[in-house]
């Protein structure tokens, strides 16, 4: 690795890569603006063409790679450090919080990291969440239950991408709920996770997550709303989401409110955000608050509805410097996935009809091969997706449409296995 010594030049460390499908598009865009240091467990391949220099770096080591981090930064005289991913999220904060460099305190990304403080935090400061406490064990758990009242929402105490979280609508499917969120993973975050299951009041109505930019205390800015289209309960798999420039959420002063008083609570100084909240019959609820912008390519779909490009302006904000938030667009993009409808392996992928000739389709990827072995609902994880595809358009309802048209045009065939070692229902 070399010095970067003229202020314009000067890199920001990234933490962790990611997967190409989602993160690519990210990661390029971080590069336009800085040069970037990628310090990763396995640097991958497709990350090189957007860095100036890779470490390779066992980021579960925290000391290891604390120290490793400290000595970089220092030496490279980078500008910031951050990261997209979940899983540095803590160990950016303590990193740039050691350093003086732009990013949140430790204590507020370990809120964001664990559902249980922010909970508390959120109660605290009055900000409308769920109802939420721990569970010692199942049985504890069903008492939890049984005072809240059914049905209630079971789920990891540190996970993301929805691993573990399920509805209950008994004493039984709590005791079941409870052992799924002790086991459920994805992307390896139970190495940084704190351990933990709760039970909580479960929120009726639609899920919106509001991407959203601190630029200083107290300075909140809400960039973009996105829909959330869910799967069947008891999962709350997201098989869509939808940004639309025109949204009425965005100049809506309750929702306003309640996301710059989630900011306030958990003590986020900085930042890009994304935010997930519920839409009661009583308001906009909290559900969980991420400490770093959105995964599922939602900035992609922020960037082609509105022009506001999020992953420069982490970059920007990495850096010291102001990004730019005003919008320059004013469409809607949207997102859709494909979950196989039982388990079994795929041995068939095909889409038809010219749809690659679609102006608006921005991308179709298979995200599974031939051959793969896919888990159908209620015991499925983003791992078990597909495929996804983007698509644009006037409105939100046009992305609609679109999105349904993409999906009437994939076939795919799933075998079931011949046998099974386990029970089925």
């Amino acid at each position: 690795m070399s010095d970067h010594n003229s202020s314009g030049s000067r890199p920001i460390l990234l933490l962790g890569a990611g997967a190409p499908e989602f993160r690519e598009y990210v990661l390029r865009q971080i590069a336009r603006v800085r040069p970037v240091v990628l310090v990763d467990q396995d640097p991958p391949k497709w990350a090189r063409p957007y860095l100036a220099a890779q470490a390779a770096v066992d980021l579960r080591d925290t000391e290891a790679a604390k120290n490793f981090l400290m000595r970089a930064a220092v030496q490279l005289g980078a500008a910031g450090v951050t990261t997209y991913m979940e899983h540095f999220v803590e160990l950016t904060a303590w990193i740039t919080h050691r350093l003086g460099l732009p990013g949140n305190t430790p204590t507020a990304a370990a809120a964001c990291r664990d559902k249980a403080t922010a909970r508390s935090l959120l109660a605290q400061h009055g900000v409308p969440s769920a109802s939420s406490h721990l569970a010692q064990d199942a049985d504890h758990g069903v008492k939890i239950a049984r005072r809240l009242g059914y049905p209630v929402v079971v789920k990891p105490r540190g996970r993301a991408g929805s691993a573990g979280v399920l509805r209950a609508d008994s004493d039984d499917e709590v005791r079941a709920a409870f052992q799924r969120a002790l086991v459920d993973s994805v992307l390896g975050l139970e190495t940084w996770s704190v351990p933990g299951t709760l039970v909580e009041e479960y929120l009726q109505g639609p899920e919106i997550s509001v991407e959203t930019v601190v630029l200083a205390p107290e300075q909140v800015r809400i960039v973009a709303v996105t829909r959330k289209s869910l799967g069947p309960e008891p999962q709350f798999q997201e098989i869509g989401h939808s940004v639309d420039a025109a949204d009425p959420l965005l100049t809506d002063p309750v929702l306003e409110n309640v996301v710059t008083a989630t900011v306030g609570a958990l003590g986020l100084s900085w930042g890009v955000l994304h935010i997930e909240l519920r839409l009661t019959a009583d308001g906009p609820r909290v559900i969980e608050v991420n400490g770093r912008p959105a995964g599922d390519l939602i900035p992609l779909l922020v960037e082609r509805a509105t022009g506001v490009n999020l992953p420069q302006a982490l970059a920007t904000l990495a850096a010291g410097g102001i990004p730019d938030l005003a919008p320059t667009r004013s469409q809607a993009a949207a997102i859709g996935f494909l979950y196989p409808e039982h388990t079994g392996y795929i041995d068939h992928l095909q889409a038809h009809g010219g749809l690659h000739d679609q102006l608006w389709l921005e991308r179709l990827v298979w995200t599974r091969d031939l051959g793969a072995q896919v888990t159908a609902a209620p015991r499925a994880s983003i791992n078990d997706r597909i495929a996804h595809w983007v698509v644009t358009g006037p409105t939100a309802a046009d992305c609609a449409t679109r999105r349904d048209l993409v999906a009437d045009h994939l076939s795919v065939r799933v075998s079931r296995p011949a046998h099974t070692t386990s029970c089925t229902k």
